[in-house]
């Protein structure tokens, strides 16, 4: 089975990691390469590693209405730069919206794919979860769904490495500013809180009014790790149990009693979360790490794109996390 596949903001960090999971897929077959300040160029002149068939694809400006012929397209633009182009693409072409314009958005599926596998299987548009929420939700959905915190009083302190930013993500996030520097930003109003407090209600059938979200910015390449702090009076091993048994047949999901590491996740689709609970002080953390580039981006896109055209959900994913 081969699939045409096309992606839309190739020479960015989430396209290019698209890029590298879709060049080892063995139903996807890469036709179709677009961005703006790289158009014209071929693939190798931005990924000098590309393999020889790959090598000579020149990369075309951005256009939805000279889409040409693929069944799939991967789009991964800066927040406000797709709605309105991506409703001018044929809904013949399936889509995976890597970025932030679709998420919650009526005719879009969301697609948190380990937690509602069912909702993405043969539908043509899916938004992707951002980064953050991809880590927060995978950890808090068993706590939320069998009702062991309370959903109106979480506190989620973030961590993230400096490609969440994006390759044009500004002076602010150069080696210079970045290097031996731990940064918050986005408070109280970040982006990606409208979207956590819509899956936190989804998945406790309670509205979340009182979340409060500060993300941190830190001196590596990637990496996401979010430390949440719950209302709840469930001790460690209910916890633990509870999400054993949510996430069991889930593939990418690694539930370990001990504290997880960004480290653990690097280069691949994988998500770690654990938890420790104190029910006499009616506390219970969850923590949760994954790759902002791979489960948070490029590798969920990969995965909703398998349960879309009932593919196993793991082909082209099941390679190791990189390390040292």
């Amino acid at each position: 089975m081969s699939i045409r596949v096309g992606i839309v903001g190739i020479s960015g960090f989430g396209g290019g990691e698209a890029l590298r999971l879709i060049a080892s897929h063995p139903s996807f077959e890469l036709v179709y390469a677009a961005g703006q300040g790289s158009a014209g160029g071929q693939l190798i002149e931005h990924f000098p590693g590309v393999s020889d068939n790959l090598a000579g694809l020149v990369i075309d400006k951005w256009d939805p209405d000279t889409v040409p012929d693929v069944d799939l397209l991967f789009t991964s633009l800066p927040t406000g730069a797709s709605a309105e182009a991506l409703a001018r693409v044929s809904r013949d072409v399936k889509i995976v919206d890597i970025g932030g314009d679709h998420r919650y958005v009526d005719g879009w599926t969301y697609g948190l794919a380990d937690v509602w596998p069912e909702d993405i299987m043969g539908k043509s548009r899916v938004a992707n979860p951002g980064c953050f929420p991809a880590a927060t939700q995978i950890a808090l959905a068993p706590l939320l769904a069998n009702k062991l915190i309370e959903p109106d009083n979480i506190v989620i302190d973030a961590k993230t490495g400096i490609s969440g930013a994006g390759r044009g993500g500004g002076g602010g996030f150069s080696f210079a500013a970045s290097n031996e520097n731990l940064v918050p930003y986005g408070l109280l109003k970040h982006v990606h809180i409208p979207e956590m407090e819509r899956t936190i209600e989804r998945l406790s059938g309670s509205r979340s009014t009182r979340l409060v979200f500060t993300p941190h910015l830190v001196p590596m390449t990637r990496g996401i790790l979010v430390t949440i702090y719950c209302h709840g009076t469930a001790s460690t091993d209910q916890c633990l149990d509870t999400a054993h048994r949510y996430y069991e047949n889930r593939s990418f999901v690694r539930v370990t009693d001990k504290p997880p590491q960004t480290k653990w996740a690097t280069g691949s689709n994988l998500a770690f979360v654990s938890y420790a609970a104190d029910p006499e002080r009616n506390l219970v953390i969850a923590l949760g790490v994954v790759d902002n580039l791979g489960k948070g981006a490029a590798g969920q896109a990969i995965q909703n794109a398998n349960l879309m055209f009932g593919l196993s959900e793991t082909e082209g994913l099941q390679g190791l996390p990189v390390g040292p």
